[in-house]
């Protein structure tokens, strides 16, 4: 079974944009649907805080302090798709700064549960 992180936008989750929170996520993992090819155990769950600066920091803490590397970082369909997008970058920009800076595969999306 695959180790992934998960990152979501946390403007969509707090202020309810459209994303619940985490569940959608987690069930897309748990049952193997959506952007996970297999089921998948979610080792580390994080918000990305706007102005995005804290997306690299917020998973690195995750990483260090669950003691568990992922195999996978993914982006959830919130931060992915978001509309309207965010205003401080794409999601294309911040899956190339998560791989250069963990050496970790980034993957856009999650699930497509509506």
């Amino acid at each position: 079974m695959k180790k992934v992180a998960v990152i979501g936008c946390g403007a969509y989750m707090d202020s309810g944009y459209g994303c619940p929170g985490e569940w959608r996520c987690l069930k897309a993992a748990a049952l193997g649907e959506g952007s996970f090819d297999e089921p998948s155990q979610v080792t580390a769950f994080v918000k990305c805080e706007c102005p995005g600066r804290t997306i690299v920091p917020n998973l690195g803490m995750a990483i260090k302090l669950s003691e568990i590397k992922p195999d996978l970082v993914y982006l959830s369909s919130c931060l992915a798709n978001a509309k309207p997008g965010c205003p401080y970058g794409t999601a294309e920009e911040f899956s190339q700064i998560l791989e250069e800076k963990t050496g970790l595969k980034v993957i856009l999306g999650t699930h497509d549960y509506h």
